[in-house]
């Protein structure tokens, strides 16, 4: 057998590193194009699944968005209202109340505890709920507060959460917009009525804080209704209450 030389040595070399070289690239767009498409793939169920949650908010919405007048709502009333500043029950000076018997169905101002509601929730349930005197004091903050009938807890959970996002990006709103269940214990609502919204106005000088007249808003309605609350929030925006500034 004849000898190889060392020129057919090196075109041999060369053409087994030719040959290893485009096997790699085939493996590499072989992996590329693996990746490309299962990017494309994640790309495609985040977008399904983004697509599905808004078609779900939009649902949601579009239950509580019919005629104004099927949702029931007595006219908007106006309460004398007062306790500003007046805090209660635990950290202050009168440690032992634990509870306060407000004046309306459900209060739109009075006296309450010192601290308000500020974690990022904005629909609550009644196992998460927090008392109705700190609430209270999240409507001294400029905060409106749609009050629910816990029967209705269950079915109205996609509509509340669907509506607390509608709601609190309305700049009268300013992310002050809260959904809570009413305590019946405090009276109970009206026959018939199974909503409630409060907010907690007053005049404020802005040279000194002073708060000087002070009024609540109350509206109570038997069906929930996306205009009916819009149009609350609109007319009683977090900028009237006696402490809007505060969290």
């Amino acid at each position: 057998m004849a000898r190889e030389t060392s020129r057919e040595r090196r075109e041999r070399v060369a053409a087994m590193q030719a040959a290893q070289k485009r096997g790699e690239r085939r493996r590499l767009l072989v992996v590329i194009g693996a990746c490309v498409a299962v990017v494309a793939i994640i790309g495609a169920a985040v977008a399904w699944a983004i697509i599905g949650e808004q078609n779900k908010k939009d649902e949601a919405l579009a239950n509580i968005s019919g005629d104004v007048a099927a949702a029931s709502c007595d006219p908007v009333t106006n309460d004398p209202a007062s306790g500003s500043s007046d805090h209660v029950g635990p950290g202050t000076n009168q440690p032992n109340v634990t509870r306060i018997q407000y004046s309306t169905v459900p209060p739109s101002s009075g006296k309450h505890f010192a601290v308000p509601a500020v974690d990022s929730r904005r629909v609550y349930t009644v196992a998460d709920a927090p008392q109705i005197e700190t609430l209270v004091h999240n409507l001294e903050h400029g905060y409106t507060i749609l009050w629910y009938d816990r029967s209705v807890e269950k079915e109205q959970a996609a509509s509340f959460q669907a509506l607390a996002t509608k709601v609190n990006a309305m700049k009268e709103s300013a992310n002050k917009f809260l959904i809570s269940p009413w305590d019946p214990s405090y009276g109970a609502f009206p026959s018939g009525k199974k909503y409630a919204l409060s907010h907690w106005s007053a005049d404020v000088d802005q040279a000194t804080g002073k708060v000087g007249t002070q009024m609540g808003h109350r509206q109570l309605c038997g069906g929930l209704n996306t205009t009916v609350v819009e149009d609350f929030v609109k007319a009683h925006p977090w900028s009237s209450a006696p402490e809007p500034g505060a969290a």
